[in-house]
């Protein structure tokens, strides 16, 4: 759940939180019943039953018999209650209360309330469904916390990865850059420890947390606690759901679940989501039905009743008219094709955890991507490590060593290529003897990782790492053998050509620089600014070689008319090589120094003409794709690192994957089980066609009825009966909905499939205004034969003429399925799924059936001659070809279908 720009300032939320910051950590142990080695996994499973799961309330499908009465709440149950209703007071109890007891009849409300139980089922069945799949999806994904915990009678504790909904007041645990705040935790001790709290203020800037001795520069957190207006300012408190953007903490759990600031919170806000692409494309096409309803119904009840006399008879029909209206069947229909795409992606290793997100990922017309791991193997190599001059140099790789080992944050995949290569090296000797003393961890701005050793003398040894320009800015000097000289421009510039070099060849490259400092400038604590008047020692380069399934995979979202740009904070040289090899043409990147220098219109415009953005801190991401949003386009993301979340939440479609940090995993609607643009591919074709089969029932269902209420008004003005029963005409509408129960299971055209598609209400009405009279020419055919033919001309007659229609219009209403399904020739160049075969020929053959039934009878139905038949076998090819005759003219003047 996200919350954006809401920041509740009242302090009754978490007050444990607040409580414990101003407490000495001896009594917050003494509170919790904890210590500083942590919970025995004895006493946290105790705990977990009192204190409860560490879940905070959010969206999840409510219960069986909650989601049963919810799929009551439909237009259309209320006007078949409404008819029940009347029926049984107009039927039953007027009768009875006349005395005519032979005349009280329930059949009606008997079948009425069978319809109401029928679909309320159907619905409930399919939704219900949906969410057990939803939530199955989500449990694939685990967040974990690094929690300490300890055996029984040891005070020695272990760090063990627990899932976040285990954790409990009184654990401790482990915080590095890219996780996710498990709990309301109170500090413990912390290192340039840096927050996000976007989530709880909507600010996009990080704050510094730090315990209480942490950080002597700073003013005492219990100090500042006693004047605290709001509990986000504690400084020695985080807060669930807020994320680690840089820095290393140990915290020990004060509130967990609902008890939590975040969890007061999300139970205020749970249900509360902004709506989606998807959600506002429903709506549109809702209004858009509703205001033709309220145009319709209208007439229909005004004609009947002027035409005919009878006011009573005129009102239910026209209640009938608005249910042949109502697509009653869409929120099953979504939800059937939903969670059948959410399956399938599943079994393509794609988990979906948000169900409308497969909408949004197959109208995605631009994928922003990062560059690692993504079009890159993610298998990183440490290929040199050389002098200045270019040279191997045993000791510049000791020197990466130990910068690697002794870090502590996010152990990068340059550090593991570092240590790998390095015990892969015949006689290389790991220096064992250096001390650690503080670390200085890697953040987005200043793009370097500092570690601080004892090297056993009195002094200590500062090493750096990181990208070459911003290493330079805080160089000073150089080694050139023995030598340490002064850095001039000429050095500089150098280097700089060396490392473009290496870039131009596809390698990643760092700058390692050292600084030494005597025992007089010796402290336990070091700060950012301590990284000045470094030596550069040497370059280390990086081999990510392109995987082998990224061209293919670009060039089948291309075919897809899937734009691909890379968003990345690398080197842009290095990602123009990358780009080249998988089939980007990169053009001229756009540098985030230059992207924090152009104006949101002028962004706007070259967002349009560049395909590689490269140097961009997370900000500048989230800028580029909100410009490209700005111009029209759906717009997803794939990322995994920490600086990748903004643009996760802003993206049309968030995607990220399993080995992605908690942060971007938490921000993501999608997530992939393997790191691969051809698993998208596969998710992107699974979207578009979860989202045709919906436009394929909202198509039929708006034009085939909008056909009936047509044919009904012609009816109403010239046959002086009631061309169908209010009951008729409510049966029929439920066969034909549940002939398209099947269409979830349906398959598309590949012509559908190869572009992006879009909510497009405007086309929906079109199509209902072009195609659904077709099904009414051959109504008023089907008219005329009664009338003439078979002399059902009479109110005497009128059973015989509301049952030829009923079979007439029920056939060529589930005929339209077939018919419309395709832009192509139906039966011959495409040919339904066969659950979609068999639903319709089941429906149209019980349509048959029914006037010769005993249900038939019931509802005022009777059998109709053989020599009817022939006629409506005539009359259904008629319609067959007269509607594939209007399908191609519609394409043609249109230029599109559904």
């Amino acid at each position: 759940m996200t919350v954006k720009d809401r920041t509740p300032s009242s302090p009754k939320l978490s007050m444990r939180a607040a409580r414990e910051a101003r407490n000495g950590l001896s009594v917050t142990y003494a509170n919790l019943d904890a210590t500083e080695h942590g919970l025995t996994e004895r006493e946290a499973a105790k705990r977990l039953p009192r204190d409860g799961r560490n879940e905070v309330a959010h969206d999840r499908p409510p219960s069986a018999a909650t989601q049963f009465l919810l799929a009551l709440h439909n237009p259309f149950i209320y006007v078949l209650l409404t008819l029940a209703a009347i029926s049984f007071v107009t039927d039953y109890w007027l009768p009875l209360r006349a005395g005519e007891t032979d005349e009280a009849d329930l059949t009606k409300v008997i079948i009425i309330l069978t319809m109401v139980n029928l679909s309320a089922v159907l619905r409930f069945w399919q939704e219900y469904r949906s969410g057990k799949a939803a939530e199955a999806l989500k449990a694939m994904v685990r967040t974990t916390a690094s929690v300490l915990r300890r055996k029984q009678g040891r005070d020695t504790a272990t760090l063990r990865e627990v899932p976040m909904g285990e954790l409990v007041a009184g654990d401790i645990v482990q915080l590095s850059a890219g996780d996710m705040i498990p709990a309301d935790l109170r500090l413990i001790e912390s290192r340039d420890l840096f927050i996000s709290q976007a989530v709880l203020t909507g600010e996009a800037l990080p704050v510094e947390k730090y315990d209480t001795l942490g950080n002597v520069a700073q003013k005492c957190a219990a100090d500042t606690v006693s004047d605290s207006a709001n509990l986000l300012d504690l400084p020695n408190v985080c807060f669930m759901g807020t994320n680690v953007v840089s820095g290393r903490a140990r915290a020990v759990v004060v509130a967990t679940g609902h008890r939590t600031y975040f969890g007061s919170l999300a139970r205020s806000l749970s249900g509360h989501r902004s709506q989606t692409a998807f959600d506002r494309g429903v709506n549109s096409v809702s209004r858009l039905l509703i205001r033709f309803m309220l145009v319709m119904v209208p007439v229909v009840f005004m004609i009947n009743g002027l035409v005919k006399g009878d006011w009573a008879d005129a009102f239910m029909f026209a209640l009938a008219v608005a249910v042949g209206l109502t697509p009653e069947m869409l929120p099953m229909i979504v939800s059937a094709n939903l969670a059948k795409g959410a399956l399938a992606m599943a079994r393509r290793k794609v988990v979906v955890k948000r169900l409308n997100a497969i909408q949004n990922l197959g109208s995605m017309n631009v994928l922003c991507t990062d560059k690692t791991g993504t079009l890159t193997q993610d298998r990183i190599i440490l290929e040199h490590h050389v002098d200045p001059n270019g040279q191997q140099d045993p000791q510049l790789l000791q020197l990466a060593w130990l910068n690697s080992h002794h870090q502590s944050g996010v152990r990068n995949l340059m550090d593991q290529a570092v240590l790998n290569f390095a015990q892969a090296t015949a006689g290389f000797k790991a220096p064992f003897a250096y001390a650690k003393v503080d670390e200085l961890p890697f953040d987005f701005v200043r793009r370097r990782l500092s570690v601080v050793l004892d090297n056993g003398a009195g002094h200590h040894l500062l090493i750096s790492k990181g990208a070459v320009e911003e290493m330079l800015a805080v160089a000073s000097q150089i080694q050139q053998g023995e030598a340490v000289l002064p850095l001039d421009d000429a050095q500089r510039e150098a280097l700089l050509a060396r490392a473009n070099s290496f870039n131009a060849q596809g390698f990643r490259v760092l700058l390692l620089a050292t600084r030494d400092i005597p025992m007089a400038q010796c402290k336990r604590q070091y700060a950012a600014e301590d990284e000045r008047e470094l030596v550069v020692r040497g370059l280390l380069t990086f081999l990510d070689p392109p995987k082998e399934t990224a061209g293919p995979a670009i060039a089948a979202l291309r075919e897809m008319g899937v734009c691909v740009k890379v968003l990345t904070g690398d080197n842009a040289l290095v990602t123009s090589t990358v780009c080249r090899q998988v089939g980007i043409d990169p053009g001229e990147p756009l540098l985030g120094q230059e992207v924090e220098r152009l104006g949101d219109q002028a962004l706007k415009d070259l967002v349009e003409q560049r395909t590689v953005f490269a140097k961009l801190t997370p900000l500048q991401k989230s800028r580029v794709l909100k410009a490209l949003q700005s111009n029209g386009h759906t717009v997803g993301f794939l990322g995994d690192g920490i600086n990748d979340a903004p643009a996760l939440r802003d993206a049309d479609v968030g995607i990220s994957v399993d080995s992605a940090t908690d942060i971007a995993k938490e921000s993501a609607d999608i997530i992939l089980l393997e790191k691969s643009l051809l698993v998208l591919e596969e998710g992107v074709t699974k979207g578009r066609e979860t989202f045709g089969n919906i436009m394929k029932y909202l198509c039929m269902t708006a034009s085939s009825n909008f056909g009936n209420v047509f044919s009904v008004l012609v009816a109403s003005a010239f046959i002086p009966f009631m061309p169908m029963l209010a009951l008729h005409l409510l049966l029929q509408n439920l066969l034909y909905d549940f002939s398209q129960l099947s269409l979830p299971w349906d398959k598309m055209d590949k012509a559908f499939l190869s572009r992006p598609r879009k909510w497009d209400a405007g086309n929906i009405g079109r199509f209902m205004l072009w195609i659904g009279p077709t099904s009414s020419i051959f109504d008023i055919t089907t008219f005329a034969l009664m009338w003439y033919v078979f002399a059902a001309n009479s109110v005497e007659m009128q059973a015989l003429f509301q049952s030829g229609w009923f079979i007439e219009g029920l056939l060529s209403q589930t005929l339209v399925v077939h018919m419309l399904r395709t832009r192509k020739v139906p039966f011959f160049q495409s040919t339904a799924a066969w659950p979609v075969i068999l639903a319709t020929g089941l429906v149209m053959a019980l349509g048959i059936y029914i006037p010769f039934s005993a249900l038939g009878a019931m509802v005022g139905l009777v059998p109709l001659p053989w020599e009817y038949f022939p006629w409506l076998v005539v009359t259904l090819l008629g319609y067959c070809i007269v509607a594939q005759g209007m399908k191609t003219l519609y394409i043609r003047r249109f230029g599109q279908w559904f």
